[in-house]
């Protein structure tokens, strides 16, 4: 087993901190999911957080839905919206409960499973690296690969099935900060996160 899969699952009171914080620090940390006799596996590369006291582009933002309470526990559970008719987006539910906080996983790097995520992305071989690199290259894409879907809200991410790993925390110098993607609302909160120049990116 690759020494990244042999690190420790990050605790509950890693993700029950601050939104931003947590947002930056899970940056390079390990995302991992069992499937099956499979292990899928990717390094976070991309966030974005959400706020629901006063970020309107929070799904929390004014009032807990059935759809959203979730995002008002304790930090550590996994919340899985659909959007669009078509893409899954996955999220971390962060910070104390009541709060409504989350950050959205934007891209990741494959580790593990890779093959597994080839077949659940494209249902074929890939075509080219181009191909490769379109992977997990945004929230939609990255929940297609690992398979994750609406069934996967409110995963204990403590638990064995959906989890995420430690690792050496990235460099404020190779962290890029800018506003948001694809939102209309509280669009000038700069609050997504990325590691700079990482081929995975969902926006370069």
């Amino acid at each position: 087993m690759k020494n990244y899969l042999s690190a420790r699952k990050l605790r509950k009171s890693f993700y029950q901190r601050e939104l931003v914080d947590v947002a930056r620090c899970l940056l390079g940390k390990t995302f991992v999911k069992k499937d099956g006799e499979n292990i899928l596996s990717g390094k976070i590369v991309e966030v974005e957080a959400y706020h629901g006291d006063f970020d309107e582009a929070a799904h929390s933002f004014g009032r807990m839905t059935k759809r959203t309470e979730i995002m008002f526990n304790t930090g550590g559970y996994l919340y899985v919206y659909f959007t669009y008719g078509a893409h899954h987006c996955c999220n971390v539910v962060t910070g104390k409960a009541g709060q409504g906080t989350a950050v959205l996983i934007r891209a990741v790097e494959p580790l593990t499973g890779i093959n597994k995520m080839i077949k659940n992305r494209f249902g074929r071989k890939l075509k080219n690296e181009k191909e490769m690199f379109n992977l997990t290259s945004g929230p939609g894409k990255t929940c297609q690969a690992f398979a994750i879907t609406r069934n996967h809200s409110g995963v204990d991410l403590t638990g064995n099935d959906i989890f995420i790993l430690n690792s050496k925390k990235i460099k404020s110098k190779e962290i890029g900060v800018s506003k948001r993607i694809g939102i209309t609302k509280s669009v000038d909160l700069p609050w997504r996160f990325f590691i700079k120049d990482n081929p995975y990116l969902s926006r370069k």
